[in-house]
């Protein structure tokens, strides 16, 4: 059997959180309380409606528990933060061999240009609050995974 074929889309690993941290060098640059932890990679070719339609996806995802404790209310129902970290190595090809391949990846400018779009979509659309990593920097991302509750999406 073959691999599912699909048109190339950045993608979004969001994990649900209680709390959720990037450090670089020692210091903080970003943080959030209750909400999502985005996990992003850009991939060639994605365009301003794949950013567009993530942003949407993630702050309309429905993973949080209504009165009934059910996964129906979404991040901005729930006025949560989101914590955007870009993640070249979500987009790595790994199909064969013991080494993954990144060359599914965007481009260190095109994915920077692209990230950096999100996050100002993101930033429009969600008043509540959006905190990024730093693109290419050394990253240590600290969270507390409220679940745990993890979900791969796509534009």
């Amino acid at each position: 059997m073959g691999a599912r074929a699909y048109n190339a889309a950045m993608l979004a690993l969001l994990q649900r959180v209680h709390q959720a941290s990037v450090t670089v060098e020692g210091v903080v640059v970003g943080a959030i309380g209750p909400g999502l932890l985005a996990l992003v990679a850009i991939e060639p070719g994605d365009t301003e409606a794949h950013l567009h339609r993530l942003a949407q996806r993630m702050l309309g995802y429905r993973i949080f528990e209504d009165a009934a404790g059910k996964m129906n209310r979404s991040l901005t129902d729930i006025a949560g933060g989101l914590l955007l970290v870009s993640q070249f190595t979500l987009a790595a090809d790994t199909r064969s061999g013991m080494r993954p391949s990144f060359t599914t990846a965007a481009p260190p400018q095109e994915a920077e240009r692209s990230f950096a779009r999100l996050v100002e979509i993101c930033r429009e659309m969600h008043a509540p609050g959006v905190e990024t990593g730093r693109f290419g920097a050394h990253m240590v991302v600290s969270l507390s995974n409220d679940g745990p509750a993890t979900f791969l999406l796509r534009p």
